[in-house]
């Protein structure tokens, strides 16, 4: 088959869907004028090439080294050839980079020879887009793996987390890749659910602010940002993956859809993944209300709606809301979805035969069409100087693990560390210390870096089925960055035991060890991994927060030695920590820090890093009494007396300390009231009152003390990261307008209320000295698109000039 002139006409003029002088959407209308139905439809599928498993390579049948849910079961269904996918056109390649492991050569040249493929095949030649996953970094071989997102949260650092996502798409988007799947909104409502690490965080303001900043950063690189997953996704029942969403509308709309709807209306994102859960029975993928009526007729949302993987053959095959794929495609095409991914089985040619039979309105073809091929010409795909080769063309100078990266990855992971209790052991350098002579390394995260690394990292994703290539990458364990952080003393080291088995065969020598040691430093928690492979990561979720296996037992006895015990904790969750906390000398948080967490947390444990990090979910105090995040009403934050069980954590929501001290104080608030529509600063002083510099996190928060429904005892409005010297002291003004006390009314609509707003100001959601209360007045308000979705806040100097700038909760 001879490919057609892509570029011009039999007369020999250019088509007009490939006039970059033409307006966006004339070109798309040309191009949509010109296509059949079956090459419209043929837009809207995918086509997953590494999912076409070697025989030595296969997944097992019980699909442990699956990298998609029910990959092994939905494989067969799309093992058609490129050629006969493309035959009509093709909307995406999936994951061309991160199915095996490639180099970034090799990508790039089976990119190149794929979208020959596309091109050639189809009578108009339309490339592909081409999606990877990315959310600790590119998903391919040999890429930084930057820390997880919940260690994103715990910077509270919007600008950082930007200029990561930058890094991202750069690198992608040198070797052919368009659309990043990324970032994970979900916000955490029961830690228990294997995907907490995926998040940024419980709260939705920090999950919005800084979701919106890997936005910003991954499409300013030229790359398509996806949110996910749209939405409820997070609070399954019993927090079981794809476990159904007990969840009203009322909670959806107030702890779920805001960081979505920040994403978009502040990041720009382009692009929207639905959920695999159903809310309240409805199933997302099938969900009008949510992919049509929230998302784009109340937001204005104009990009596209892709399927998680094989989502549009879940809605028959696990929620059996339809009889097969194909009434499946038809649901999710008329509830809003537009692409599906990884391969096409719903959205399959029996969509033209339903149109022709007057059971499918044409228009909702075109409609999905039309957002792609959007996307398409913004992206120059359809420029008639685009070719598979220029694509590519930043392939050959490309490193995906530059020092660059990595000194951004170590940036990162450094302020990610949360020291929730520096004891009496820590720093074990400086202040007069000059550090142990003999110190024992104990714990399963000790010597495996592999800790440091999220599920969706390429070592811990892929790499599991190819053992003999090692991480693909540099990634010092802790043992490695304690050696060369401590050069003068003797580290000593045991495993202990195993991550999540009970085997204690291992204790003696580890206790042995901490016993003739002068310090011992206890390194537990998780190795990620999926579906049952871990235990943290997609599929891996647990029944209470107890740490995995016998590592609580194996810090109790390492304790009773009567050696100090550092515990550090290198995790994807929150576990409880009731039981060790008292056993400790010091308490260090690190929630999967990356390839650079090693160096970072050795770092911190010597003091040559300022901790910074702060928590962005709660630290519970027992293993049990679940879900409990901090964004609870008066009947959920407290006991009262009423229950045995007490809801109050170990350590609070934005808790983390450093090796100075700082105080807040001097609110001022800009006026008593204020009415429904109008704004309010409020201010506090920040002042360094120890002896190093260091940063400290300003958080304010509100509390809507009467309103029709229930509201959370106090919810985090904003925040601001403050440098200061020793003894310096700076401002920060937060400028607070009304829609920031919005919520959902009884009637379902979004309403501002007068009456009173409690104001808090302070370091966690339990240490807020400074508070006040303003009076909003006037008439109650409804409020839609268009409302304030951020604070801003300005930091200066306690006298001159502007200091820093804002905060990246302004946009």
């Amino acid at each position: 088959m001879t490919a057609p002139d892509r570029t011009h006409t039999a007369d020999g003029t250019l088509r007009a869907w490939q006039d970059p002088a033409l307006p966006v959407a004339d070109r798309v209308e040309a191009l949509l004028a010109e296509m059949t139905l079956e090459e419209k439809i043929g837009q809207l599928g995918s086509r997953w090439i590494g999912n076409d498993m070697q025989p030595e390579q296969e997944v097992e049948p019980d699909g442990a080294h699956n990298v998609a849910p029910m990959q092994d079961v939905f494989a067969a269904s799309g093992t058609v050839p490129i050629e006969e996918a493309a035959r009509h056109g093709l909307g995406h390649l999936t994951r061309v980079f991160g199915s095996t492991p490639v180099t970034a050569a090799e990508g790039a040249a089976e990119v190149v020879r794929l979208q020959q493929e596309v091109v050639k095949q189809s009578r108009l030649g339309i490339p592909a887009l081409v999606h990877e996953e990315c959310l600790t970094g590119f998903t391919t071989y040999g890429a930084t793996v930057y820390p997880a997102a919940i260690a994103w949260g715990a910077t509270f650092d919007p600008e950082l987390v930007e200029r990561m996502a930058s890094a991202i798409g750069r690198d992608m988007r040198a070797v052919g890749v368009h659309q990043g799947l990324s970032p994970v909104l979900d916000v955490v409502r029961d830690y228990r659910w294997g995907r907490v690490e995926e998040t940024i965080g419980e709260d939705p303001y920090l999950v919005a602010t800084l979701g919106a900043a890997y936005v910003r950063g991954l499409e300013r690189a030229g790359v398509i940002a996806t949110l996910k997953h749209f939405a409820g996704y997070s609070a399954s029942r019993a927090a079981r993956n794809h476990g159904p969403v007990p969840m009203g509308r009322r909670e959806l709309m107030d702890m779920i859809l805001p960081t979505f709807e920040t994403a978009i209306a502040e990041g720009g994102a382009r692009s929207v993944m639905n959920s695999y859960s159903d809310v309240d029975g409805v199933p997302a993928a099938a969900d009008p209300w949510l992919l049509t009526e929230v998302l784009r007729d109340e937001w204005g949302f104009t990009g596209t709606v892709v399927s998680d993987y094989w989502a549009i053959a879940f809605l028959a095959k696990m929620h059996q809301v339809a009889a097969d794929h194909e009434e499946a495609g038809v649901l999710a095409l008329t509830a809003g979805l537009d692409v599906e991914l990884p391969d096409t089985l719903g959205f399959g040619q029996h969509l033209a035969e339903r149109v022709r039979r007057g059971e499918l309105p044409e228009s909702l073809i075109d409609r999905a069409a039309r957002r792609l091929l959007t996307q398409k010409v913004e992206l120059g795909l359809l420029d008639p100087d685009w070719t598979p080769e220029k694509s590519v063309a930043g392939a050959d100078a490309v490193d995906l693990d530059s020092p660059d990266n990595r000194a951004l990855a170590r940036e990162l992971a450094e302020r990610s560390i949360v020291l929730l209790d520096a004891g009496t052991a820590l720093p074990l350098l400086g202040e007069g210390r000059t550090g142990p002579r003999r110190l024992a390394l104990v714990g399963p995260c000790a010597d495996d870096p592999r800790t440091f690394m999220g599920c969706y990292a390429f070592p811990n994703h892929v790499l599991p089925r190819y053992p003999g290539l090692g991480l693909g990458l540099e990634a010092p364990s802790l043992l490695d960055a304690l050696r060369a952080e401590l050069p003068d003393a003797e580290i000593v080291h045991e495993r202990g035991c195993d991550w999540r088995d009970e085997d204690r065969s291992g204790f003696d020598a580890a206790i042995h060890a901490a016993r003739e040691a002068d310090l011992c430093v206890a390194v537990v928690g998780d190795l990620a991994g999926l579906f049952g492979n871990g235990t943290s990561g997609e599929g891996c979720d647990v029944e209470d927060l107890r740490l995995p296996g016998a590592q609580e037992d194996l810090l109790v006895e390492l304790a009773a030695t009567g050696t100090p015990v550092v515990v550090v904790v290198v995790s994807g969750r929150p576990y409880a920590l009731g039981r060790v906390r008292d056993r400790a000398a010091a308490l260090v948080q690190a929630f999967m820090p990356g390839e650079e967490g090693g160096a970072a947390i050795a770092g911190v444990l010597s003091g040559r890093v300022q901790p910074s990090g702060k928590l962005p979910v709660q630290i519970p105090r027992s293993p049990g009494g679940q879900p409990g995040t901090y964004l609870q009403p008066p009947l959920g934050s407290d006991s009262h007396g009423i229950s045995n069980l007490d809801p109050t954590p170990l350590f609070p929501f934005g808790h983390g300390t450093s090796y100075t001290t700082f105080e807040v104080d001097d609110l001022e608030i800009s006026g008593d009231e204020v009415p429904t529509d109008g704004e309010f600063t409020v201010s506090v002083r920040v002042r360094n009152t120890g002896g190093r510099a260091g940063e400290e996190v300003v958080q304010l928060y509100l509390h809507d003390v009467l309103a029709q429904v229930t509201r959370p005892v106090r919810q985090l409005a904003g925040f601001a990261r403050v440098r200061l010297e020793p003894g310096e002291s700076a401002r920060a003004t937060f400028a607070v307008h009304a829609d920031r006390t919005a919520f959902t009314g009884r009637d379902l609509r979004r309403v501002v209320e007068p009456g009173d707003v409690e104001v808090f100001v302070g370091t966690s959601a339990s240490d807020l000295p400074c508070r006040g209360r303003v009076r909003l007045t006037g008439p109650l308000r409804h409020v839609g698109r268009g409302r304030r979705l951020v604070t801003p806040v300005v930091v200066r100097p306690a006298a001159g000039p502007e200091q820093g700038g804002t905060d990246a909760a302004q946009s």
